[in-house]
């Protein structure tokens, strides 16, 4: 997949995951403003009720689709049989996609109105949701090949290296620019490793970028766009060098907190699934 196809790719799982959620929020607005008493008294009931046809295909949906995005990568993560079938981080953005339009689809399968132990799924679903765009955070701060494999110590320096190299050749580069891209260096082994200081380094960096693309707006565009890029990439890996051993500590902090909510939210699903159709509520069939 090359960077227009995944430009599309990503652009194409955004407009269908907003637009579902505008045309049900539009198409259900007037029933899910009303009380609990009053829906009963509206023409919409039958139709978006937790048992009703939309309603309850919502539900079986949002839950498939949650169960699909979590299988699909953890099977493309961990069988090796699976390793080629193509990056890794595409794999996972189509995990985000599932399990974050999925919980949408489930929570207008509640009507917006739940209790009890299902409350209980509902809310360990969206702290699995929350927590998602966070290990979604560390994920991408944490060196990676193309593929989306995480890469070792020595991959990582011969990056470096090569990008060391690439910034050397450039004549045009300003020499206080390239004074403080080498000061930059030094955070390749921070003091603290703190994640306050990760974001301090975050800053220095866009400091030191704004001041290059001043330097460098008399050259041509294909010149600036050159040396923008090769000094960038060279200040974004020596920043996740820096910030390596945090992002481990927080990435496995991370699946303490993500995990037991992940599991919590299906157990209570697979049970709430097996009442409703011990009840004989099986949606249109």
């Amino acid at each position: 997949m090359n960077k227009t196809t995944h430009l599309i790719y990503i652009v194409l799982l955004t407009i269908i995951g907003l637009a579902a959620t505008v045309m049900l929020s539009v198409n259900g607005y007037n029933y899910y403003s009303l009380s609990v008493e009053e829906r009963f008294w509206s023409a919409q009931h039958d139709f978006l009720k937790p048992s009703g046809a939309l309603g309850h295909g919502l539900g079986i949906i949002g839950t498939l689709m949650m169960i699909v995005g979590v299988g699909i990568y953890m099977v493309r993560k961990r069988v090796r049989t699976f390793f080629s079938w193509g990056y890794l981080k595409h794999w996972l953005e189509l995990h985000i996609f599932l399990c974050t339009i999925g919980p949408v689809f489930v929570l207008f399968h509640t009507a917006f109105k739940f209790g009890g132990i299902v409350a209980i799924s509902f809310w360990s679903m969206a702290a699995v949701v929350l927590s998602g765009f966070a290990g979604r955070f560390i994920y991408v701060q944490i060196p990676r090949s193309i593929k989306g494999n995480e890469l070792d110590l020595k991959e990582i320096d011969e990056l470096s290296n090569e990008l060391n190299e690439r910034l050397k050749k450039i004549h045009d580069m300003p020499a206080t620019v390239f004074a403080k891209i080498t000061a930059f260096s030094r955070y390749k082994n921070p003091v603290s490793g703190s994640l306050k200081e990760f974001f301090l380094i975050k800053l220095e960096e866009r400091t030191v970028l704004s001041e290059l693309k001043k330097n460098i707006s008399r050259l041509q565009v294909s010149e600036r766009k050159e040396i923008f890029n090769t000094v960038r990439s060279q200040l974004n890996l020596t920043r996740r060098i820096g910030s390596l051993k945090v992002m481990h500590r927080l990435f496995n902090y991370w699946h303490i907190f993500h995990l037991p909510f992940a599991i919590s939210m299906f157990v209570i699903m697979l049970i709430h699934v097996a009442v409703t159709i011990i009840f004989g509520y099986k949606w249109i069939f």
